[in-house]
């Protein structure tokens, strides 16, 4: 068996979290998957402000929007509100359905824990 890298692990998440985007009615302004680089989804909708998204895959299944650097965070909040933009955090858990402790594996059953995003600014 074969575990997933750490970047088909973010694409995973960045599916879901664009899957659930979509439901919300946002267009995609910019996306970018690649790991380490931000902000991975930028979105529209007619009258809201621009909202930048950070999405971040997790083994965290309990709080998974806990998982993200606050000082890191707060220099990202300052450079989108220098663009009138809204900075949402996405945690997205994401471990193996037989034990947390194992990798996630390719073609293999999984757990996923997405309920909603962290608003950090407006």
């Amino acid at each position: 068996m074969e575990a997933l890298t750490k970047q088909e692990l973010h694409n995973l998440a960045m599916n879901i979290v664009g899957k659930k985007l979509q439901e919300m009615g946002y267009e995609f302004v910019a996306i970018n998957s690649e790991l380490k680089k931000h902000p991975q989804f930028v979105l529209f909708k007619k009258g809201e402000p621009t909202i930048f998204v950070l999405v971040k895959a997790t083994k965290n299944l309990q709080n998974p929007n806990e998982d993200y650097d606050v000082v890191w965070m707060e220099t990202f909040k300052s450079h989108a509100k220098k663009q009138n933009a809204s900075v949402w955090f996405a945690g997205v858990g994401i471990a193996n359905a037989e034990s947390v402790d194992l990798p996630v594996f390719k073609d293999q059953p999984y757990y996923v824990a997405f309920e909603d995003f962290l608003k950090l600014s407006n």
